[in-house]
């Protein structure tokens, strides 16, 4: 992500001011009047026609009341907004919380909760740094159901509808974040999407939505910030995402112009990072717009700059005490529920890790996806504290 930002000309404002000045022998005292007009105004119509610039000549003035005048006004709004936040340079989060959690019962992912829309709509999501669109489901015609055994009766699962929200709407064809410009019918046509993941025929479909994401500032004095994202209005889930999988929507925080976190740096929102940490217990948290400290420790990323990914490369492999050189690159996904290597890093791990149980190894199961599996003892059973 890249962030830049970009100012208006210094004499061209959001509110022209109009200075008059008039010196009155009242009590010896001088007053200082002036009239304020708004952007749109006849006045401010016709101070700009008569100074004839490069901006005036190319601005042109939206009619009073029309969509285009609204939309405008609510744009500039949201720029500000975002100058604000991003000038004190805090970090946000979701509006309910920076907590995450590890769900077992749903995939073994990380879980927050999130606000969408007006009125807001509350969503379970899975944090995903191994994808980039946000979606949930939306409009179903085939999605995961809003209340199984599976999940147990603790989860209020939700589906998005875009008629309920009055701040939402659907992205054109003609929007730069659309990708699958291909199978539109036409320029104005709402746009599509299509993502598939690494887990075995599970995908989502459907069209692109823009609406309202609830955040606050995280210090100071918690203030609510609205930011208008880009995210998939998820019709069709199949797969890992009609079960066990984020049934409720995937929080992609990958590197590519439509993820969230590269909205919010784009638009001011925030500086251009975020951080997440998991505690052992699963319990963890999510910022947006945090730089950390200049003690902490950094790995480098290895940036392919068609299809960014938060690719680092590997050197050492430890398990216990005994450490073992490799090097191979990885990709940090913290929507995977378990870490996939492939040999040689993963027999040397396999051998080290075996070499130091003392329980006694289970023959193979087809069963279990698992080649190292073992019967643990009541009182003798140890494990490798660090891995």
């Amino acid at each position: 992500m890249q962030l830049s930002f970009s100012m208006l000309s210094s004499t061209f404002f959001f509110v022209f001011v109009f200075f008059f000045y008039f010196q009155l022998c009242f009590c010896n005292g001088r007053i200082f009047t002036f009239e304020m007009h708004h952007r749109y105004s006849e006045q401010v119509k016709s101070w700009s026609r008569s100074r004839l610039t490069s901006f005036t000549a190319k601005h042109r003035w939206p009619e009073k009341g029309s969509f285009e005048y609204y939309a405008d006004l609510a744009a500039r709004d949201r720029i500000l907004r975002g100058r604000k936040v991003s000038e004190i340079e805090e970090p946000v989060t979701f509006s309910d919380g920076n907590a995450s959690f590890r769900i077992s019962s749903l995939g073994f992912l990380h879980y927050t909760t999130v606000t969408l829309g007006t009125p807001g709509m509350k969503f379970l999501v899975a944090l995903d740094t191994g994808s980039d669109l946000f979606w949930v489901p939306c409009d179903c015609t085939r999605c995961a159901p809003i209340q199984s055994s599976t999940y147990g009766s603790e989860f209020e699962l939700s589906i998005y509808n875009p008629k309920a929200s009055s701040t939402g709407k659907k992205v054109s064809c003609n929007n730069i974040l659309c990708q699958h410009r291909s199978k539109c019918l036409g320029p104005f046509s709402h746009c599509p999407y299509v993502i598939s993941y690494v887990s075995a025929e599970t995908s989502t479909s459907g069209i692109l939505m823009e609406d309202v994401l609830h955040l606050t500032t995280e210090e100071r004095h918690r203030e609510l910030v609205e930011a208008y994202i880009t995210f998939g209005c998820g019709q069709v889930q199949t797969g890992s995402f009609l079960d066990t999988a984020a049934p409720n929507g995937l929080f992609g925080l990958g590197m590519e112009n439509i993820s969230v976190p590269s909205i919010l740096a784009r638009e001011g929102f925030i500086a251009d990072s975020f951080s997440m940490c998991f505690g052992r217990d699963g319990v963890g948290r999510i910022s947006f717009g945090d730089k950390g400290t200049r003690e902490q420790q950094e790995t480098p990323l290895n940036v392919n700059s068609l299809h960014p990914t938060y690719n680092i490369t590997v050197t050492q492999i430890q398990v216990g005490t005994v450490g073992s050189d490799v090097e191979f690159t990885a990709l940090f996904d913290s929507g995977t529920s378990f870490t996939y290597l492939v040999d040689p890093a993963y027999t040397k791990l396999s051998r080290s890790f075996d070499s130091q149980i003392k329980d006694t190894r289970r023959p193979p199961d087809t069963r279990i996806p698992f080649e190292y599996c073992y019967n643990m003892g009541e009182l003798h059973d140890w494990i490798p504290h660090r891995i």
